[in-house]
C-alpha cells in the first residue's frame, strides 16, 4: 500500500513537471509572436503633413469656455497636445470619445487632450451634451481640419510641447488612440514607419 502511494506521488510530480514545461513553452512562444506582430498604430493617411515637421501654429476658440487657445507652438505649460477630430455624424467617433477621455485622464501629466469637429453651433453643442464633454477642451473650426489635412474620421494629431507633429493617422481603435499615446515610447510615429524599418 505505502508503495502504491509512493508511485503514485511519483507519477503526479512528474505530471505536474511536464505541464510546468509546457506553460513555459507556450510562455516563450506568446513573446515570440509578441515580438512580430506590428503595433496596431494609427494608420497615417496625410498628404498635407509629415510627422517630424513643425505644426502649423493656429489660434481658435473653445467652445465650451469661449476663451482662445492656441494650437502648436511651444506651450507655457510644456505640454503635449493631442487634436482628436471628431464629427456628431460618426458613429466610430462616438464610440471612442469615452476612450480618449479615459486615456488621456491617465495621462493628463503631459498632455492635453482636444476635441475639434465643425458644423452648425446648435448641432455641435448638442453633440457635446450628448456625449458629456463639458469639461473637455473642444474646438468647432473648419479651418483647424484643413490646416491639419483631415480628410477621414476619426483622426488625431499628436504635437509635442515644442510644436513638433510627432504622430497623426486615421483612428479606429482603442489601440490605434493608445499607439499616439505612447509613441514618444515606442519611437514609432505611425504603422508605415513601423513597417518599413523593420521589414523593408
Amino acid at each position: 500500500m505505502t508503495s502504491l502511494l509512493i508511485i503514485s506521488n511519483i507519477l503526479l510530480w512528474v505530471t505536474v513537471l511536464i505541464f510546468a514545461v509546457i506553460i513555459f513553452a507556450l510562455i516563450r512562444q506568446i513573446g515570440v509572436l509578441y515580438e512580430r506582430i506590428a503595433p496596431a498604430g494609427a494608420l497615417s493617411v496625410n498628404q498635407q503633413l509629415k510627422v517630424g515637421q513643425i505644426a502649423p501654429e493656429l489660434d481658435v476658440i473653445n467652445q465650451l469656455t469661449q476663451q482662445s487657445l492656441h494650437i502648436a507652438g511651444k506651450s507655457s505649460q510644456r505640454k503635449s497636445q493631442l487634436l482628436f477630430f471628431v464629427s456628431p455624424t460618426c458613429p466610430v467617433c462616438k464610440s471612442l470619445i469615452p476612450i480618449a477621455k479615459s486615456i488621456s485622464k491617465d495621462e493628463q501629466s503631459w498632455v492635453d487632450l482636444i476635441f475639434a469637429s465643425d458644423g452648425e453651433e446648435s448641432v455641435i453643442s448638442s453633440f457635446i451634451e450628448q456625449q458629456k464633454l463639458e469639461q473637455a477642451n473642444f474646438v468647432n473650426s473648419e479651418l483647424l481640419g484643413k490646416t491639419y489635412g483631415v480628410a477621414k474620421l476619426p483622426y488625431a494629431v499628436l504635437i509635442d510641447e515644442d510644436g513638433t507633429l510627432q504622430a497623426m493617422g486615421i483612428v479606429n481603435s482603442r489601440e490605434h488612440i493608445e499607439s499616439l499615446f505612447n509613441v514618444k515610447e515606442t519611437g514609432y510615429a505611425s504603422l508605415q514607419e513601423y513597417m518599413q524599418k523593420n521589414f523593408a
